[in-house]
């Protein structure tokens, strides 16, 4: 009940998601086959018929190009589409019904049936700060497994990748003060209210209001009051008593339900008969009006009757942008901040340009030319300096293009089980994000016009691609094949 001190969650337990892929699914009434678009399915039997499936393929999952408003993003999602690859099968059920969908002759139904994903995957762990055109993982696995997988992979990711990077925006904007994820009611689906109290533990905000999230990931669980329980009452003072005595030194007075400042009068008479009996008023909370104002008033009235460690949190309709001017132009002493809709569905960006593209088939590289949304060709490896100066795209052939440069892809799979970076715990995602997000210079945090980082594309990269080019236009027209989705 208590308003959370602090920003971060350093003595949260963490745990994983369960193996059976439960909460990356939730309630929806499919196994991980299922889980796809129909031209996924129709490729993937154009590629049997063909004799192609079980080729070795490389994709690439990366984001086109960061928002204005974004200056970096946040890697999160990993776990969930590792444990959909774990899992990956069609049940019997799920045959028939594709069966009987009049698309699939007997070779694919049976390569479906046998259906699991047997490659690998090389990836950014969860928490890494990343910039736009990185591959934040790579799959390697015959084309059938490969094709199949990629509307799940890009669905986690790009969710989790938004919600954290929304998250780390909110720990921005507080500067140190406390921020609650108030907004189970507004996410939507209670899948993305699940994945959203996973971005709040990576990054690190100070508590949920979700108590199925809160215990999962263990995250704080914390929570005031509502107006209805002050409107239960005769009067606001009651209802303030009566809250007060079973949460005593817990207690957290909602203060704006009719007249503000009288509300805070309100809590001072409560919280002086909870001091006679040796108990203290954890805090306020003020959920309308001029925040600022309000705030600097109950601080004063507080302070002057005696109660200088009563917290001010303050709730209602905050982006990280009215936060930021709460505290830096406007100095409100407020010591924590609940906040819901807009960090629920990441309002201002609710989705990022993530694509997930064919690199690599059958032991050569490939290249998509689409204007605006051409690729680098083969697999490939991130490589970030020391001092964070610079990132760099390169081929993964184990040579940084940059003197102490440090690589960011991970291998997390291998012939279809987790390593033991890819068993990584919730944990170890937050306490990277803290050392990197420590480390990412403040002009690409600033909220507004954030500083770009151009990612270096590594000469032996570069050369591979425009020897792709030149062979492309030695070939006849009638050669040429591109695809965009």
């Amino acid at each position: 009940m208590a308003v959370p001190k602090g920003d971060s969650c350093h003595q949260t337990r963490y745990e994983s998601d369960p193996a059976d892929g439960s909460t990356m699914i939730g309630a929806m009434e499919a196994s991980p086959g299922l889980l796809t678009d129909l031209y996924e399915l129709t490729m993937a039997a154009a590629y049997v018929a063909e004799g192609l499936a079980e080729k070795p393929a490389t994709f690439s999952l990366f984001v086109r190009a960061l928002p204005p408003s974004r200056g970096y993003l946040v890697a999160a999602g990993l776990d969930s589409a590792l444990g959909y690859l774990e899992a990956l099968r069609f049940t019997d059920q799920e045959l028939a019904f594709l069966d009987g969908l009049g698309l699939f002759g007997p070779e694919v139904m049976d390569r479906l049936a046998r259906l699991r994903f047997t490659g690998s995957v090389r990836a950014m762990p969860e928490g890494t700060v990343f910039f736009a055109g990185e591959p934040v993982l790579e799959v390697t696995a015959p084309m059938v497994e490969a094709q199949l997988v990629e509307t799940f992979m890009l669905n986690q990711v790009t969710t989790e990748t938004t919600l954290a990077s929304k998250a780390a925006r909110y720990r921005h904007a507080a500067r140190g003060r406390a921020v609650v994820d108030f907004a189970f009611r507004r996410t939507q689906g209670l899948d993305a209210a699940m994945k959203l109290v996973r971005a709040v533990a990576i990054c690190g905000l100070a508590g949920t209001s979700n108590v199925a999230g809160a215990r999962r990931y263990g995250v704080p669980a914390s929570g005031t009051m509502a107006h209805s329980f002050i409107q239960a009452h005769h009067d606001e003072r009651a209802a303030f008593r009566a809250y007060a005595d079973v949460f005593g030194p817990r207690s957290v007075l909602l203060v704006d339900t009719y007249d503000t400042h009288q509300g805070v009068e309100h809590a001072i008479e409560v919280a002086r008969e909870l001091r006679g009996k040796g108990v203290e008023l954890s805090g306020i909370r003020l959920d309308s009006g001029d925040l600022a104002s309000l705030a600097h008033d109950a601080r004063r009235r507080l302070d002057d009757e005696g109660f200088p460690d009563v917290q001010i949190m303050a709730s209602g309709g905050l982006d990280e942008h009215l936060i930021e001017t709460l505290l830096e132009r406007d100095h409100a002493p407020i010591d924590g901040f609940g906040v819901g809709s807009d960090l629920g569905v990441s309002a201002d960006v609710p989705v990022l340009e993530t694509v997930y593209k064919l690199v690599a088939f059958d032991g050569r590289p490939v290249r998509k030319l689409s204007p605006g949304k051409e690729t680098w060709p083969g697999a490939k490896q991130v490589w970030r300096r020391g001092d964070w100066t610079a990132d760099a795209v390169a081929l993964d052939d184990g040579m940084s293009p940059m003197p102490d440069g440090e690589p960011l892809l991970v291998e997390v799979m291998r012939d279809g089980a987790r390593t033991a970076a890819g068993r990584a715990a919730l944990g170890d995602a937050h306490a990277r994000f803290e050392v990197q997000w420590a480390k990412l210079p403040e002009p690409f945090k600033r909220l507004r016009e954030p500083a770009r980082r151009e990612v270096v594309v590594s000469p032996e990269l570069q050369r591979m691609a425009q020897a792709l080019d030149d062979r492309l236009q030695d070939q006849p027209p009638a050669a040429r094949r591109e695809h965009d989705d």
